[in-house]
């Protein structure tokens, strides 16, 4: 092809192909030969043809995929809807055969479920992420501190039968009001507090805002410090606004069912699943309500320890940690860090035991509660000025 044809087909923006000759076409490049410049003011006599691009196969092509993608997006609609129906009635149900085992009260807006059972020095024990009463319950816990304290076990903001108001972001240190708010309420000015798993985060706030209130802490199986987790990741998107409502009301309890299994052995290695968590009912935690309070946590874990790792040594109550030696969901090396950071804590790795070290080893957390009520029961020595 001539460098004359070259710039008529560019200046009409076309291909070429070999193809059938276009008389009108043929006019059309001998009219722009004078106007391009092209000796003797007229087009070659022999040209290729133009090829002007046939967007019919294109068309065709977009009209198979809008019928293919209808359908498609017809079943993903009708699968969500459908699952979160049914989602809806499974949690429905399991409230049914769950209800309430204690009474509610009402702190700042908020309905905060709780028992309370025994006499004497009031124990607060606040559960970990995805938990709720039943799992101090089911341990033994519950009833064997019961005899010698006044036990007030909650359901913390959007777990067992508490509401979770999502005009808040419940982080350790909003819970931490919420949960002196309601001690103050239910008339309780000091008490021992035990917190599991996330719970630890909860009471450690609580003691570091209002430390006249909080006699003494066991820490069992604590998170404390911040490390790379990708169990944060995985378990966090149904928290995400929108995207998570979604995902909390469909596929994300499908799916917690069936891992259910998977998590136990995690978090109860190396040991077995005692027969007595049985009692713990397992259609609560996998409710899209549920699921979603837990996946917000599960996003706040790493930035609660950054926001606290600094104030540990400000703790002056008596302190018990404990730890399962072997816990593989929150490594033992945290509580070891943060017995060095609160000196004058004790410490209690237990061998052989993992995360659930409450359930595992009851008698190791109602010893550590004993060590630290008869350590606030020592009478300070006071001395007098020369």
């Amino acid at each position: 092809m001539s460098h004359c044809y070259q710039k008529i087909l560019l200046f009409y923006g076309c291909s070429y192909r070999p193809r059938a000759r276009n008389e009108w076409l043929d006019w059309q490049l001998s009219r722009s030969a004078t106007s391009l410049g092209c000796p003797g003011g007229r087009a070659p006599t022999e040209a290729p043809t133009v090829y002007f691009p046939d967007t019919r196969f294109r068309a065709r092509t977009s009209s198979t995929m809008a019928r293919t993608a209808l359908p498609i997006a017809t079943g993903v609609v009708v699968a969500a809807v459908a699952s979160a129906l049914l989602n809806r009635w499974l949690a429905q149900k399991a409230e049914r055969r769950n209800p309430p085992i204690g009474r509610f009260i009402t702190v700042k807006g908020v309905r905060l479920h709780y028992v309370e059972r025994g006499t004497g020095t009031p124990l607060v024990l606040l559960h970990g992420n995805g938990s709720m009463i039943e799992d101090f319950q089911s341990s033994g816990l519950l009833d064997l501190a019961a005899k010698k304290y006044r036990v007030i076990a909650f359901d913390r903001p959007g777990f067992g039968h508490s509401d979770r108001p999502r005009s808040s972001v419940w982080s350790p240190d909003a819970q931490a009001d919420l949960i002196a708010a309601a001690l103050k309420q239910m008339g309780v000015p000091r008490a021992i507090v035990l917190g599991h798993s996330w719970g630890t985060l909860v009471a450690v706030a609580l003691a570091l805002k209002y430390p006249q209130e909080v006699q003494a802490m066991i820490l069992a199986s604590g998170y404390y410090y911040p490390n790379a987790r990708a169990d944060v990741f995985i378990l966090s998107p149904p928290a995400i606004p929108l995207i998570g409502d979604v995902l909390s009301h469909t596929v994300a309890p499908l799916l917690s069912r069936l891992m259910w299994p998977f998590l136990l052995r995690k978090i109860f290695g190396p040991s077995p699943v005692p027969k007595k968590f049985q009692g713990f009912p397992e259609e609560m935690a996998v409710r899209p309500s549920q699921i979603r309070a837990s996946a917000a946590e599960s996003a706040l874990m790493i930035p609660s320890a950054r926001a606290l790792r600094d104030e540990y040594g400000q703790l002056q109550m008596p302190v018990a940690i404990v730890a399962g030696a072997d816990d593989r969901f929150i490594e033992s090396e945290q509580s070891t860090h943060l017995h060095r950071d609160i000196p004058h804590s004790t410490l209690r790795c237990v061998p052989g035991t993992g995360h659930m070290v409450h359930q595992t080893a009851t008698g190791e957390i109602m010893t550590a509660i004993d060590m630290v009520a008869a350590q606030n029961r020592r009478p300070e020595v006071v001395t007098s000025a020369a």
